[in-house]
């Protein structure tokens, strides 16, 4: 039987859930809470293989972003609006200029999910979105879907939409597969060929580059700095539209634990966690959340797309529906 308990209660009151699902080889822990990949663990592994908190005050504060399903639009949006079929709609302003940076306070990882279904090795959460909310068009209606097998979690994101609206979500979960926090020495590899150039602001300029030559060529696997010497806050360009579940990258940590990542989704956000700062909120690791405690692999479509009419399009309309597959399989040298 799957395992549901009680973890804890939002400062507004809202009762907050957390699913255990597994298998022999891999445990996964979420919460109804943004949907979050809330803790992983290997067998034979002593440690979590995310970046995760007990506390749902945590989730509310610093780590809004740990393990959440952002959106409906994660990363930023320029200008904080967007135009759709000749209407321009304006969306919540960033403390740090002006930019919509993952939808806002009102997005999807600051809500609590309904659980849907739920077995042993899988939990289905879903979650509403009213017309309006955040300056988005149409009602919106979002399942999302764990599945553990064996060493994988499978993710699935359907949507559905009454309107027009721009919708691009991605996981964004911090992956800590060494021991202790951080992940410098760790050996980074993606299948990517070009990258989205990023402005000042680091915002799309509309220009994609070949990273042959530049600091974001890891095609062939590179070691991780994992401190202010690098800076990584941009999108691999991997396609030009959606395509069949597909492996994109792999991440190994230096006692050579790996996880290989898979996704139907054209682009793939590196972030290096330069600004993460949760100090003792990191309960699982027994240490703070400082800067370069891990780095996010956000599978998604292109940012900047509202901006720059030759990237994909991320509107989904009334009568289609969303889907984004994502993967994270995990292995760990000796173990059989």
């Amino acid at each position: 039987m799957t395992q549901i308990t009680p973890f804890g209660t939002t400062e507004d009151g809202r009762d907050i859930a957390q699913i255990a699902i597994g298998s022999d080889l891999l445990a996964v822990k979420i919460l109804t809470f943004g949907g979050v990949l809330n803790d992983v663990r290997l067998a034979g592994i002593a440690w979590p293989l995310t970046l995760g908190s007990s506390e749902v005050a945590a989730y509310e504060g610093r780590m809004s972003s740990f393990g959440s399903l952002m959106g409906p639009v994660i990363n930023r949006i320029k200008g904080c609006s967007a135009e759709i079929d000749g209407q321009v709609f304006t969306f919540e302003k960033h403390h740090s200029g002006d930019l919509t940076q993952h939808s806002g306070n009102t997005g999807m990882h600051r809500k609590v999910w309904s659980i849907a279904d739920h077995g042993p090795d899988f939990v289905v959460l879903k979650l509403a979105l009213a017309d309006g909310l955040g300056g988005f068009p149409g009602n919106r209606e979002i399942e999302l879907r764990y599945t553990v097998h064996q060493a994988s979690i499978s993710m699935t994101v359907q949507a559905i939409t009454d309107a027009p609206t721009p919708f691009n979500p991605a996981n964004h979960s911090y992956w800590s597969l060494d021991p202790t926090v951080g992940f410098s020495g760790q050996t980074f590899q993606v299948h990517s060929d070009h990258y989205s150039e990023p402005d000042e602001n680091l915002m799309p300029t509309g220009q994609i580059l070949p990273v042959a030559g530049s600091q974001y060529d890891f095609r062939s696997g590179s070691i991780m700095a994992g401190d202010n010497s690098q800076f990584y806050d941009f999108n691999f360009c991997m396609a030009d539209q959606k395509r069949p579940l597909t492996i994109v990258a792999t991440l190994t940590g230096t006692e050579g634990v790996r996880m290989e990542m898979a996704t139907t989704e054209c682009g793939l956000q590196l972030y290096d966690g330069g600004t993460i700062h949760a100090p003792g909120h990191g309960t699982h690791h027994g240490a703070s959340y400082d800067p370069y405690a891990a780095p996010a692999l956000e599978a998604q479509s292109w940012p900047g797309s509202l901006d720059h009419a030759h990237f994909p399009d991320i509107i989904l309309r009334p009568g289609a529906r969303y889907e984004q597959i994502t993967s994270w399989t995990f292995s760990a040298e000796g173990l059989g």
